[in-house]
């Protein structure tokens, strides 16, 4: 019964979470639940309970976490600024003669914003507002148009400073500004895979993705070099100086947010976009967001304390590291299991249900848990992107014209998700783009 326990546990969760209530809340309550069965059958000991209030504490005094909210104000606060409005108007100039140019700028935008924000969800709503009109105007197919503006959206998952990362950092026990470096080169991998898919259907298929006209790129090259400085360098000097600090080790990832926090509020200033409007409305978002991290954490600490009481991390290490193929087969069983998940659930929910549970299977395995993090973060990535519940492709059909219709968003992020994969795939066999 010992070893049916925690099998059990685990399936109470998922149908607490499936049943649509709050995850936060479906993890505490399926701890509370079992802790009871276990109580009354014997195989759970109620002093384990006695350093829940020690762990909560240990959760709401963790210095690491304070990144979160500095990086989610910073970000709300670049893209209450009109930030992505103006990247997209002046990298569309810059490639719009070419074949693809505007998917291209979409693309690049979505790397640098996801650098500056990592806001998915203001990104890909920004992007979708600006670019789609126009894509869909010049004779962009439906489905490229969409899938590119979901696929560059998600870029902020995985490209530093990702709230992923310090959420994976945290649960890992590894250092979040290690695992933003680690994270660098793989996000602009997947990030030059979308480029190359564009150029490659502009050359096979140039129908699909035609130049803009000549008349509608009328500015002088005096006047788009001067877009080019005052747009695009101020937000690329501020990610040079947050990310900077933090790979130099002048700044922990903490500091480095706060110092991004105020950098952004200097150039929301100048860009004539900093009120107390936009400043409510961020400080509502990030207090919103942080509140929904830390009650999972609670949550998520109530479920691993209970599952530990039942003997579940025990029953969970002997599975995972006698799977078939030794350490090759647990990471192809933790990518497959990430990647249906985020069919259906939320990266934040996957991050909480299932990292307590492989991270003492993969250091038993001697993996290395930077590397492990990062090919977590890329997995997640693609959560965003799989139907029927992935949030890039909800973000856009809210603000997506009436033709363009859920069946013409999935069809569009298809070959992203493939590209995902392909991204996936090259990180696990060539381990240094991450470790270098």
């Amino acid at each position: 019964m010992d070893s049916i326990l925690p099998l059990l546990m685990f399936i109470g969760l998922l149908v607490f979470v499936f049943s649509g209530y709050p995850v936060a809340f479906s993890l505490a309550g399926a701890g509370l639940v079992f802790s009871i069965f276990g109580l009354v059958l014997g195989y759970f000991e109620f002093t384990f309970f006695n350093t829940l209030s020690e762990r909560i504490y240990g959760i709401m005094s963790n210095y690491i976490l304070l990144a979160i909210p500095f990086f989610i104000f910073m970000g709300t606060i670049l893209e209450k600024s009109k930030l992505a409005e103006n990247l997209l108007t002046t990298i569309g100039m810059l490639f719009g003669p070419i074949r693809g140019g505007i998917a291209i700028a979409v693309v690049l935008v979505g790397t640098l914003l996801a650098a500056a924000t990592g806001v998915v969800g203001a990104t890909v709503v920004s992007m979708g507002l600006i670019s789609l009109p126009v894509m869909l105007k010049y004779g962009y197919s439906k489905e490229i148009s969409s899938g590119v503006i979901c696929a560059a959206g998600t870029l902020g998952q995985i490209i530093p400073p990702s709230v992923v990362l310090i959420v994976l950092g945290d649960q890992l026990g590894v250092s979040v500004g290690d695992l933003f470096l680690g994270a660098l080169y793989p996000g602009l991998l997947i990030s030059g895979m979308y480029v190359i898919f564009i150029v490659i259907v502009s050359i096979f298929k140039p129908e699909l993705v035609p130049a803009l006209p000549k008349e509608v790129r009328n500015i002088s090259k005096s006047e788009l070099y001067k877009k080019v400085v005052f747009i695009m360098l101020p937000p690329l000097f501020l990610i040079l100086v947050v990310l900077g600090s933090i790979f130099t080790g002048v700044a922990t990832p903490t500091e480095a947010g706060a110092l991004g926090a105020v950098g952004a509020m200097i150039l929301a200033s100048l860009n004539k976009q900093f009120n107390i409007k936009n400043l409510k409305e961020a400080m509502n978002d990030t207090a919103k967001l942080t509140v929904m991290v830390i009650f999972l954490l609670i949550g998520s600490t109530v479920f691993s304390l209970v599952f530990r009481g039942v003997n579940g991390d025990v029953w969970i290490d002997e599975f995972l590291t006698n799977l078939p193929g030794g350490k090759w087969g647990f990471l192809f069983f933790v990518n497959f299991v990430i990647f249906i998940l985020g069919f259906f659930i939320d990266f934040f929910e996957i991050v909480f249900i299932v990292i307590p549970m492989i991270t003492t299977a993969a250091i038993k395995l001697d993996i290395n848990m930077v590397w492990f993090g990062v090919m977590i973060g890329m997995n997640l990535q693609t959560s965003f992107l799989t139907p029927p519940f992935g949030f890039s492709l909800f973000y856009l059909k809210g603000v997506a014209p009436p033709e363009i219709t859920t069946k013409i968003i999935y069809k569009g992020v298809i070959p992203f998700i493939f590209i995902q994969i392909l991204g996936l795939i090259t990180m696990i066999v060539f381990p240094e783009i991450v470790q270098y």
